[in-house]
C-alpha cells in the first residue's frame, strides 16, 4: 500500500509526526524519456554565467580601493518549523553589477549544511538545492555587523521512493527505471524533473504534484501515474507492470539454428513501430497485447503475427520459406 509519513531520517532533519496514508490509482500507458534534466541552478534562475566577478569578497576585491564586505552564514530547512538540514546541501551565489540587466555571474559554490560566505555589501541571488529540492531568492549584503548576519531558506520540500513490482515480485535489479515530470503548466505542457531514475532511493523534490513514468525493459512495459510530494514527509509510491518477455530467432526450418545478424523490428497491428533490433536472439520486454514481427536476412524479409500474454516468457521462431 503506498503511504505518506513524517520520517526521520538520518542528517537531513526529518522528525517523526505520525503518519497518513496517500493512494495512488496506476495505469499503464507509454511516453518516451527523451529530454535531459536540468540542474536546480536552471530550475529556478536561470543563471549560467561562471567567473569571478566584482560583486564577490576578498578575491575580487580592488587592493588600491578597499570596499565593505560582511561575513554571510546560511541554513536550510526542509519546512519553517523543521530543523536543519545536516548535508547534501549544495549552494550557489549569483551577483550582478547594480543596473545591469544581463544575467546574473556565479561568483561562489559551497557544499556544506551551514556555510558562511564573505560578499562586498550589495545584493546577491543565492540558490539553495538538496537533491531536486531547491529554492532561489535575492539576500541584502549590509555592513557593519559585528556577527555574521544570518539567512535561513525554507525549501518546502520532501521525499518521494518509488518501488516497483513485476508479477506481484520487487522487479529485478536495473530492470525498471523512471522519469518524474512536473504538473501541467499553463500551457498544458511539463517539464522533466530527472530521468534515469532507480526504484528504492529517495528522490528530494520540492512539494508538489509530479507525473510518474515507470519503465520495465527497454520497449512499452510503462505505467504513468500522477503522485503528490508533502514537504518534511517521505511519500512512498508502488507500482506494478504488466509484461512478457520474448526472444525472437530466424532459421531457415522449424526448430533449427538462429541466423545471425538478422534485423528486427516489433510493431503494433497499426504499424507503430515498437522496437527495432540487431541480433541472432533478441530478447525483449513487451506490454501485453498483439505484435507484427518483422524480420529482414540476406535481402529478404519474414513476418509473423504474435500475441502476448501478461507473465509469459515465449520463444518467437520466424522460418524462412
Amino acid at each position: 500500500m503506498d503511504k505518506t509519513e513524517t520520517l526521520n531520517i538520518p542528517g537531513h532533519g526529518w522528525r517523526r509526526r505520525g503518519a497518513a496514508l496517500l493512494a495512488l490509482a496506476l495505469g499503464a500507458g507509454v511516453l518516451a524519456d527523451t529530454a535531459p534534466a536540468q540542474s536546480p541552478a536552471d530550475w529556478l534562475t536561470g543563471l549560467q554565467g561562471q567567473g569571478a566577478a566584482p560583486g564577490a569578497g576578498a578575491e575580487s576585491a580592488d587592493v588600491e580601493q578597499p570596499v565593505e564586505t560582511a561575513h554571510v552564514s546560511m541554513v536550510a530547512r526542509l519546512t519553517a518549523d523543521g530543523e536543519e538540514i545536516a548535508e547534501g546541501l549544495v549552494w550557489r551565489v549569483f551577483w550582478h553589477p547594480p543596473g545591469d540587466a544581463g544575467r546574473p555571474t556565479l561568483i561562489a559554490t559551497k557544499q556544506d549544511a551551514r556555510p558562511t560566505f564573505k560578499l562586498r555589501v550589495g545584493d546577491y541571488v543565492v540558490n539553495a538545492a538538496l537533491g531536486r529540492a531547491h529554492i532561489t531568492r535575492r539576500i541584502t549584503v549590509k555592513g557593519g555587523e559585528e556577527n555574521p548576519a544570518a539567512e535561513e531558506f525554507v525549501l518546502n520540500a520532501g521525499g518521494l521512493r518509488l518501488k516497483a513490482l513485476v508479477a506481484g515480485a520487487e522487479a529485478p535489479s536495473n530492470t525498471v527505471s523512471y522519469a518524474i515530470y512536473s504538473d501541467r503548466d499553463q500551457t498544458d505542457n511539463r517539464r522533466l524533473v530527472i530521468s534515469a531514475a532507480r526504484p528504492n532511493l529517495v528522490i528530494r523534490l520540492n512539494a508538489g504534484i509530479y507525473h510518474i513514468v515507470s519503465t520495465y525493459g527497454d520497449c512499452n512495459a510503462v505505467v504513468k501515474s500522477d503522485v503528490t510530494v508533502e514537504a518534511g514527509k517521505l511519500t512512498e509510491a508502488t507500482v506494478t507492470h504488466s509484461a512478457a518477455k520474448a526472444t525472437f530467432k530466424l532459421v531457415q526450418r522449424a526448430g533449427g539454428e538462429a541466423l545471425p545478424d538478422t534485423q528486427w523490428t516489433i510493431q503494433t497491428p497499426q504499424g507503430e513501430e515498437i522496437k527495432e533490433s540487431v541480433g541472432a536472439l533478441p530478447t525483449h520486454i513487451l506490454a501485453p497485447g498483439s505484435y507484427t514481427v518483422v524480420a529482414k536476412s540476406q535481402g529478404r524479409e519474414f513476418q509473423r503475427e504474435i500475441t502476448l500474454a501478461n507473465g509469459e516468457t515465449a520463444q518467437v521462431e520466424l522460418v524462412m520459406n
